[in-house]
């Protein structure tokens, strides 16, 4: 099918809302639909439809969904601090075990990464040599320095240097593709099997880069679900086990990761402050209960 709609006014876009059952001051959300486009507001606004049908439920306002949009922003800020921690810790214990495992340039022979293919193994490298590259043109102070002591014996950076300029996708083909025994090392630090960290690991990818574009967490659903750990080991994530595929377990995640690393780190705390500021926001399609914060894995916060 063509698709041969024709853009419209943000006039006609406020029309078209409030012909749909939006309750709303008609020059305020024209302002509002200005500044948050008509494609993001809907999104938002999607779980207050009737079903099967392009009207909104009774009674739906600008202002519910207006807060839902603000909370969500909040939210997006909360989790990209907790997911910019976690990222800095496996990179830093990658380095760590794979420095002392294989030495500070094995990072370059593919024998020392049993897990990826040869054609994954040589994107990599292009894709760690890119950003080495772009570093030295912005002129970063310690790859500078290392190239100007060291540039006539080495054209690159140790890996405990080299993993402060890995994005997050580099870090997760690090992860993936170091032997199992790093690997097992690393996910120690979390207390958990690799299969579940590296489940983690992806998830997270997915969460950051939603949060990076300023896409909805709110009523998000993960395209791959989180491996939730087994019950017998970890009966916590059963009492009772939380859906797998929202954003209510990515920060459970986020929560007990950053327990491990950084105990009293007072993130959960900023959790519970934003959900105290926003009473009445439903949280059930974030996949909590009513009674979340009396989870296991969420009770007794400082």
């Amino acid at each position: 099918m063509r698709y041969d709609k024709a853009p419209k006014t943000f006039d006609e876009q406020a029309d078209l809302l409030l012909s749909r059952g939006l309750i709303a001051d008609r020059d305020q959300l024209v302002r509002r639909l200005t500044v948050t486009s008509y494609f993001r507001l809907t999104g938002y606004l999607h779980p207050f439809r009737e079903s099967g049908s392009d009207r909104y439920c009774f009674g739906t306002s600008l202002d519910d969904v207006w807060r839902i949009c603000v909370f969500d922003q909040r939210l997006r800020t909360l989790v990209l601090d907790a997911i910019e921690a976690i990222e800095v810790q496996v990179r830093t214990q990658l380095a760590y075990h794979f420095a002392h495992e294989y030495g500070a340039f094995a990072y370059t022979e593919d024998r020392c990464f049993p897990n990826l293919r040869p054609d994954q193994f040589i994107l990599w490298q292009r894709k760690l040599d890119d950003q080495m590259e772009r570093s030295l043109k912005s002129r970063e102070e310690f790859v500078a320095h290392f190239f100007t002591k060291y540039g006539d014996e080495h054209r690159r950076l140790p890996i405990w240097a080299l993993v402060e300029l890995m994005d997050f996708g580099a870090t997760l083909t690090f992860f993936r593709g170091v032997n199992d025994d790093v690997k097992k090392r690393v996910a120690a630090e979390v207390g958990q099997p690799d299969r579940v960290v590296m489940s983690w690991l992806l998830a997270l990818n997915t969460v950051r880069n939603r949060c990076a574009h300023h896409l909805r967490l709110y009523s998000w659903e993960l395209g791959t679900p989180v491996l939730i750990p087994q019950a017998g080991k970890f009966p916590a994530w059963h009492a009772p086990r939380l859906p797998n595929n929202r954003i209510g377990v990515i920060l459970t995640v986020c929560r007990v990761w950053l327990n491990h690393i950084s105990p009293g780190n007072g993130w959960s705390g900023r959790v519970r402050s934003l959900f105290r500021e926003f009473p009445c926001q439903p949280v059930e399609p974030m996949g909590f209960e009513t009674d979340w914060s009396q989870h296991p894995l969420w009770r007794d916060t400082k």
